[in-house]
């Protein structure tokens, strides 16, 4: 009987250092993975013609991209108890483009696909207290959207298609994340980001001798649950 009171009592104490245990407090690193998804939420100008015989020419209809999902990593430093900064980072992400209900149907279907990286600094914020296993918290940064690797697929291309183009893209971003402490190091992580993406796109169409422009805001939720651990 004492020898199960004692250990009643050793659990009730290892019980008790874990939730008393400091989740985060100042100089904490905290490294996250876990499958993140950029779900695009797309706005497109209309297709323009901005070279060529036809310059000026409206074409009417409208851009879109499809979803990706990747291994999504956050770099974090707790500058103070509640205050943290924090870098997104991903493998690349690669999306579909197409293009429905210009003039004619003469560009509509798959364009092609691009690749894109989407660096994000942002500042986090968590009210709890520092003691606490759920840590809620909200964050703003500066986000870098580099897009590359652009390529005009096979249909586009027999329809004279090429020299598919997309700049780069400097906007804010907004998110709202939790962890919670499973250990005093390991942490269960989601979060949910809104990014401002806005991009100008180019399609050269050698069959028509023109260059064809449209503007894209992608503004893209990105999701993403994994793990964390606190060094």
């Amino acid at each position: 009987m004492r020898k199960l009171t004692l250990l009643s009592t050793s659990l009730l104490l290892s019980s008790l250092a874990v939730s008393t245990a400091q989740a985060f407090e100042a100089g904490d690193i905290i490294v996250r993975a876990g499958a993140v998804t950029v779900d695009p939420r797309e706005s497109s100008s209309s297709v323009k013609v901005d070279r060529g015989a036809l310059a000026g020419t409206n074409l009417g209809g409208k851009a879109s991209l499809g979803s990706d999902t990747q291994l999504g990593l956050n770099f974090a430093y707790m500058l103070t108890n509640h205050l943290a900064v924090e870098l997104l980072a991903a493998t690349p992400f690669e999306h579909n483009v197409s293009l429905s209900g210009t003039a004619g149907g003469i560009a509509d279907g798959k364009l092609g696909s691009l690749k894109h990286l989407p660096p994000t600094l942002s500042l986090l914020y968590y009210p709890m207290h520092s003691k606490s296993a759920f840590q809620p918290y909200v964050g703003a940064g500066l986000n870098y959207t580099w897009i590359y690797d652009e390529k005009v697929g096979s249909r586009a291309s027999a329809a004279g298609f090429d020299n598919f183009r997309a700049g780069n893209s400097w906007g804010w971003a907004a998110q709202v994340g939790m962890d919670y402490m499973l250990t005093d190091r390991l942490m269960l992580n989601a979060q949910m980001r809104y990014i401002d993406i806005n991009t100008d796109a180019y399609v050269n169409n050698s069959q028509l001798g023109v260059r064809s422009k449209v503007n894209v805001d992608v503004d893209p939720f990105v999701y993403m649950v994994g793990l964390g651990y606190k060094f």
